[in-house]
């Protein structure tokens, strides 16, 4: 199975004039509908897909995303990895607005999402999966190459906490998260990662830091517009990280990476009924069409 990269990107980042030879391809999956059209196509030779996260009109709220038909449709499309943008607070004063982390572990603090494709009901079974590391870190790596060639200001890894939202945090629960050590915050990453595991897809995510959420007293705290103002400035370099490092993942030999990933899946599903996610077979096995939504 050949590389093909799935890109979920928010605000300014989800422009289609990246994909060369490019179409346009309305889906739908068991789990309904995914959050836009997906645009298929090549950047450097390398099949992508690109779904705009909250739409291309950014209309759909954090927690009402239907992530499981997100990953679906980029999973029943080939995709063996997923890189995806997300803008996120600062939890640390060394991690500074208009910097780039390369998330390697999360916190999931959700609690009214859909975090599995397999829930037991219509024969899907239970997939206990490990998730001990749940980015891929052979991305990780390339995209700490192609920021030092770029000279961008970055940090290697950092643990992302994730909250429903579509509020921010009060300045208590920001500075509890800053005492447990995270990194930084967000509201999008779970259980988009956890989907996408689930998936047998490679995943990683570029965090966009955009303001010190409310952890520093003397600083002022979040908001919309000081957000969409630091994603604004921040959006091109993004992009031409993204760039370069498909570019890069082009030079890379993805054969191992890919079946481990489908392996990990496969080797952990806990029935008598045997997943299988190799191409060309249906996958996953079953779904509940009688939460069709994919969201609460």
């Amino acid at each position: 199975m050949s590389l093909k990269i799935g890109l979920i990107c928010g605000s300014g980042l989800d422009n289609a004039t990246l994909i060369e030879d490019r179409q346009i391809k309305s889906v739908d999956t068991p789990f309904g509908k995914p959050s836009d059209d997906l645009v298929i196509g090549k950047i450097h030779g390398v099949d992508c897909v690109l779904l705009p996260r909250h739409g291309k009109e950014h209309n759909i709220p954090p927690t009402y995303i239907n992530f499981r038909a997100n990953i679906f449709a980029l999973r029943m499309e080939g995709c063996t990895h997923i890189i995806v943008t997300s803008a996120c607070g600062s939890l640390q004063d060394n991690i500074k607005p208009g910097q780039l982390v390369f998330i390697d572990q999360f916190i999931d603090r959700t609690t009214q999402r859909v975090a599995t494709f397999y829930q037991g009901n219509n024969n899907s079974g239970v997939l206990h999966f490990p998730l001990a590391e749940p980015f891929c870190p052979k991305i990780r790596e390339l995209l700490k190459i192609t920021a030092k060639e770029l000279g961008y200001s970055f940090h290697a890894k950092g643990t992302a906490i994730t909250i429903d939202g579509p509020r921010y945090s009060t300045r208590a629960e920001s500075k509890m998260y800053n005492w447990w050590g995270a990194h930084v915050i967000n509201m999008t990453l779970c259980p988009e990662v956890c989907l996408a595991r689930e998936a047998g897809m490679g995943y990683a995510a570029i965090g966009m830091i955009t303001d010190y959420d409310s952890f520093k007293d003397d600083v002022e705290a979040v908001t919309v517009n000081m957000v969409m103002q630091t994603v604004q400035k921040c959006s091109q370099r993004t992009l031409n990280l993204i760039l370069k490092t498909i570019e890069l993942m082009k030079t890379v030999d993805w054969t191992e990476n890919i079946k481990n990933n489908q392996d990990m899946v496969e080797n952990n599903f806990q029935s008598k009924q045997k997943v299988i996610i190799r191409p060309g077979v249906k996958w996953p096995p079953s779904a509940d069409l009688s939460e069709k939504k994919g969201h609460p």
